[in-house]
């Protein structure tokens, strides 16, 4: 057992901080940033470790939507008061397909050229959707928590696969929070509005 838990310290670690980041999203508290950068930057070495490459970049891209996400969500409403949740504007839809389709070929082309990746279609296309997911979620979108599950559902087998069982498992339990989620902040948004 304890071999066990050395072995997988860092998978236990971050996923710790992952049901602490979790649930203060579901709450929609800015507290999710502070966890959110402790444990993408621990989560840079454990893709590393295990050639989840494109994961392991994109935990670069965190670090820095955590800075930017902890901004908005304090300071960046027009008020100066804590930015509200919102709905994804329409007019964003083409594009940040376009955008998602477009970071997808080139990190697979990226892991198919220069790295050993022996998943590079999914692992690619996680990270693509995951841009789009975090900057949503900075902006306090409603619809950001539809492509977590997305993301959730796909990374939740590929961690397995990747014998990274106990983050797995918490994407696993990320699809049931973020269908949750998505009703809380609905109703948060429904309960302004009256």
């Amino acid at each position: 057992m304890t071999e066990f838990i050395i072995a997988h310290w860092l998978d236990i670690t971050t996923t710790i901080l992952g049901l602490l980041y979790i649930w203060f999203e579901y709450r929609a508290s800015a507290w999710l940033w502070a966890v959110g950068f402790l444990m993408q930057a621990l989560g840079i070495v454990l893709y590393y470790q295990k050639g989840l490459y494109a994961d392991c970049g994109m935990e670069f891209y965190y670090l820095s939507m955590t800075i930017y996400g902890y901004w908005k969500w304090v300071r960046g409403a027009a008020n100066k008061k804590a930015l509200p949740i919102t709905r994804f504007p329409r007019k964003l839809i083409i594009p940040w397909c376009a955008i998602i389709l477009s970071v997808w070929g080139v990190i697979y082309w990226l892991l198919v050229t220069f790295t050993n990746s022996n998943v590079p279609l999914i692992d690619s296309f996680t990270t693509a959707l995951s841009i789009v997911g975090i900057w949503a979620l900075a902006h306090k979108y409603l619809e950001q928590w539809f492509i977590w599950i997305i993301v959730d559902v796909v990374t939740c087998g590929l961690y397995f696969y990747k014998d990274i069982p106990f983050k797995g498992g918490l994407y696993a339990l990320y699809v049931v929070i973020a269908v949750f989620g998505y009703r809380k902040w609905k109703q948060m948004i429904d309960n302004r509005a009256i």
